[in-house]
């Protein structure tokens, strides 16, 4: 599937700021297999004084700006045409959760597509106990890995409900767990917690959803911002899989991926520092439009 895809992101301040540098996380990634992008662009205004691209560790490619002078607004805007595919749909050969301990023990290395840099805490994700019994709840003897994933994934799209109002983009899982409720960022992050704590490698995937409804059914959420999905390690055989606990479903060819990281902190799509005070307004507007 072809898609042309524009992001804008605007911030309104109520005092004028300065000396701003941010680090911008906005452009698809090209997957081997998976996705490939064909042109992109990300442009800011005003125009910075500084700017350079690198990738980052987990292989996204990053923008870093730097404004010197006074602007009472920042308008980010990124353009992309992406190809991507559907993944094929293969037979369940992950391990049991009892396997997966040493099937893990057994990668030797530490790059960044490593299954070790998804298991234990990361930044935003520390471990939580009743997240963890909820895990525990979920996951029964003699399920393989994907099993549970899928029945976590599917538990939290049943049990939580999206409420763009209830929660906030530093909203931590816990406090998400005990509300039942939120958005992508706070379901996935609340799956990764879970996976994590039964010993299985969880990481963030941030990217967009395409959505068309079929007739009479409501849109999947998360279709006009941003949106947050999960990856999970299945043991050497398997690799990885990506579900999405908001709409309890495989991620496929409308998925469209940006970053890979341990939690939101590594893929934010905007991320700095500026001189300034009193609070600010933010718009968000995207589209996924396919190309015939």
């Amino acid at each position: 599937m072809l898609y042309d895809i524009s992001l804008h992101m605007g911030y309104l301040y109520d005092t004028p700021a300065s000396g701003a540098r941010h680090i911008l996380r906005l452009l698809p990634l090209s997957i081997p297999d998976r996705q490939r992008l064909i042109a992109g662009s990300v442009t800011v205004a005003p125009t910075a004084e500084e700017r350079s691209d690198f990738i980052d560790f987990f292989g996204q490619q990053a923008t870093s700006i730097f404004l010197r002078a006074q602007h009472e607004k920042l308008d980010i805007r990124m353009q992309a045409r992406v190809m991507v595919e559907a993944a094929p749909l293969t037979a369940d050969l992950s391990p049991q959760l009892k396997d997966l301990a040493v099937e893990l023990a057994e990668i030797r290395s530490i790059d960044p597509h490593a299954p070790h840099h998804f298991t234990g805490q990361s930044p935003r994700l520390p471990d939580n106990a009743e997240i963890a019994a909820f895990a525990r709840e979920t996951a029964k003897a003699g399920q393989t890995v994907r099993e549970i994933a899928n029945l976590l994934c599917a538990r939290i799209f049943k049990e939580f409900k999206y409420d763009a109002e209830a929660t906030t983009v530093d909203t931590t899982p816990a406090e998400a767990f005990k509300l039942k409720r939120g958005v992508c960022q706070d379901f996935s992050h609340i799956m990764i917690v879970a996976l994590r704590s039964l010993g299985i490698p969880a990481g963030y995937v941030s990217g967009f959803l395409r959505t068309i409804p079929p007739p009479g059914k409501a849109r999947l959420e998360g279709a006009d911002a941003m949106h947050a999905w999960v990856r999970i390690w299945c043991g050497k055989s398997t690799g990885y899989i990506e579900l999405d606990p908001t709409n309890n479903i495989p991620a496929g060819a409308d998925h469209i991926v940006v970053g890979y990281g341990r939690d939101y902190a590594d893929v934010a799509p905007v991320v700095g520092v500026l001189k300034s005070y009193g609070t600010h307004r933010t718009v968000q507007a995207v589209d996924v439009i396919p190309v015939s």
